[in-house]
């Protein structure tokens, strides 16, 4: 999973800057660097300057190491979700969403609709009601927000900031 954003929308946590790299990769460098290691596998959209999300297809064969991988929007809100929740159907009924073709990805993007438009809840309160093992990159290109989340126990996926 790879997110690169603006500088504008976005700071790194300084535990992602690297002492021992003296220069670093340009946006685009570090896309087409994340492309090329599985580049028929691979999957992004790019928001101008703004933003990228990408994610690599997972290489199993067996159907009990798969790790679920969605990407979607609504509303010029976009969501890259890796992983799974236990408890997506009780999810969908809470947010009123339909059974029928609801993922996770799409629950994601509503849980973040919900906090942004009837706030003031903090972040965690909306994320602790997930149980499961995920990882999820949500893009607001109107509001220009970023939220991030990673809880995990058998997936380690590397979320990546970028800025410029």
């Amino acid at each position: 999973m790879l997110a690169i954003f603006h500088k504008a929308f976005a700071h790194p946590p300084e535990e992602l800057n690297s002492p021992a790299s003296k220069k670093c990769l340009l946006p685009q460098q570090t896309l087409q660097k994340f492309i090329s290691t599985r580049p028929f596998d691979t999957s992004y959209v790019t928001f101008g300057d703004a933003a990228t999300l990408a994610f690599v297809r997972p290489n199993c064969t067996s159907l009990l190491n798969h790790t679920q991988r969605y990407f979607c929007g609504y509303d010029d809100i976009y969501c890259l979700f890796m992983g799974s929740l236990n408890n997506l159907c009780a999810q969908i009924k809470q947010y009123g969403l339909s059974p029928k073709g609801t993922n996770e990805a799409m629950l994601v993007i509503e849980a973040y609709r919900t906090l942004r438009d009837r706030g003031p809840y903090p972040a965690d309160q909306v994320i602790k009601d997930f149980e499961g093992s995920f990882a999820f990159v949500i893009y607001d290109s109107k509001t220009g927000t970023v939220f991030v989340a990673l809880v995990s126990i058998c997936i380690t996926p590397s979320v990546l900031f970028y800025t410029s």
